[in-house]
């Protein structure tokens, strides 16, 4: 018999909790037995004493089993079961690329992606705004389009992990969010819950990203990588540049409209590229389907140019709902905002920094994102053809176009991207796409 507040006790005075205690306390939560106070009292403890990597597994462990856990093996794959987890960011649609792709190199991607939070844009929000395309679909058919396909992008189910779905409610509104041990225990129950093999964890270092600072980042990469391979899933973590958009857009339609144009060859970015492949190889190596990153880059480009990726994306949005023309009618079918507004660089320079939090904020501003759980949202308005750090720009050259629904809303956000860029006579230092990975 463990005492609630024993274990709240014990973690408010430095004492390690075993096994038995963390999965008693979650179980708890799971069950209501353990009240909203207590947990807040817990989350609390834990933001200022921390845990160690053996309480942080049993954490996730026992916040994976407070649900369903999803079993493949029964449908005997003939490939390994891999995911990419990113911390958010601007412009991130990484896993509307990577999945499709790692799909056509023979890996199964079942990933169970979020919404939108905070300046962040969610996968979630991005496949929504897909007319048909159903992000929630029983477990049973979310297998078989896993299976049939190679990859499907659905939301979070009740079912798993709901423990987690509890405690981050209330973290949420405690100001404990930024316990890196607790954002460990949150992503991984998850994504040990989804079944995998292995794990890639894109971790966002930059002015755009989560976690505060480099330091804050490397710190969440090297507790993700250790507790996943602790509790039996090999996980890789790559830090990734979030100090300007990933992609040249931000926006729900306009990303996945982004998305089909990277798939099918219109237009691949340097950044956007790098850090797909980067994150992609990993998975490939991860999984046993390439021998080391450039063998695995070399699979994937392979899978872009023949146009294997781009069908198994199609696939995907045919079985779960979506048009099955949506390769060629996607202008169409993801529709447009009624205004477009370029917003003018105010001299001629070098575009020197980006504030990536404020330009996801002007997204959200447009109605791209949520300000309070319940908002609906706007998937055509967003922003497209950002400049990037280091470009030279003369006066009156688009810094980015705004989409909105209406005039007053685009004139609000262009004096928010103007605010958001710094453009300066010398040259910038552009931080590099790509700057570790912990493994």
């Amino acid at each position: 018999m463990f005492l609630t507040q024993e274990i709240i006790r014990k973690k408010r005075d430095r004492q390690p909790l075993n096994e038995a205690e963390i999965a008693a306390f979650v179980r708890g939560v799971t069950d209501g037995s353990v009240s909203e106070g207590q947990v807040a009292a817990f989350a609390m403890a834990v933001f200022f004493n921390d845990m160690s990597i053996a309480e942080r597994v049993a954490m996730t462990l026992a916040q994976r089993d407070s649900g369903q856990v999803l079993g493949w093996r029964d449908l005997e794959l003939p490939g390994p079961v891999l995911d990419k987890h990113s911390t958010g960011g601007v412009g991130d649609l990484t896993s509307l690329l990577l999945g499709p792709m790692v799909a056509a190199c023979g890996g199964y991607v079942p990933m169970i992606s979020g919404r939108g939070l905070g300046h962040t844009g969610g996968t979630l929000d991005k496949l929504s705004s897909i007319p048909g395309y159903n992000v929630t679909p029983d477990t049973d058919a979310f297998r078989r389009v896993v299976r049939d396909v190679g990859v499907a992008i659905i939301g979070q189910t009740a079912q798993l992990a709901p423990a987690d779905k509890r405690i981050y409610s209330i973290r949420d509104v405690t100001a404990t969010v930024e316990s890196v041990a607790m954002i460990t225990a949150s992503i991984l129950s998850k994504k040990l819950a989804a079944g995998l093999d292995a794990l890639v964890m894109d971790v966002k270092v930059g002015s755009g990203a989560f976690m505060p600072s480099y330091e804050k980042s490397v710190e969440l990469a090297r507790s993700i990588v250790a507790v996943g391979n602790g509790a039996g899933m090999k996980t890789t973590a790559v830090l990734t540049d979030m100090n300007q958009p990933l992609a040249p857009c931000a926006g729900n339609a306009l990303e996945v409209r982004f998305s089909i144009d990277y798939l099918t060859g219109r237009t691949r970015p340097t950044r956007v590229h790098e850090v797909t492949l980067a994150l992609a190889a990993q998975m490939l190596v991860l999984g046993g389907l390439a021998s080391d990153v450039a063998q695995g880059r070399d699979k994937l480009i392979a899978a872009l140019d023949s146009g294997a990726a781009a069908e198994r994306f199609a696939q995907m949005v045919t079985a779960l709902g979506g048009p099955a023309d949506l390769l060629e009618t996607y202008d169409r079918q993801l529709g447009h905002a009624p205004v477009v507004l370029p917003v003018a660089a105010p001299r001629a320079g070098v575009v020197a920094q980006i504030d990536c939090r404020a330009m996801g904020l002007a997204v959200v501003g447009l109605g791209g994102g949520r300000r309070r759980p319940e908002d609906t949202i706007d998937y055509q308005v967003g922003l497209t053809d950002i400049v990037e750090l280091g470009e030279r720009v003369s006066a009156g050259q688009p810094l980015a176009l705004v989409h909105a629904r209406d005039t007053a809303a685009a004139q609000r956000a262009a004096s928010e991207i103007l605010a958001a860029c710094t453009i300066a006579d010398a040259d910038a230092n552009v931080p590099p796409s790509l700057y570790d990975v912990i493994d």
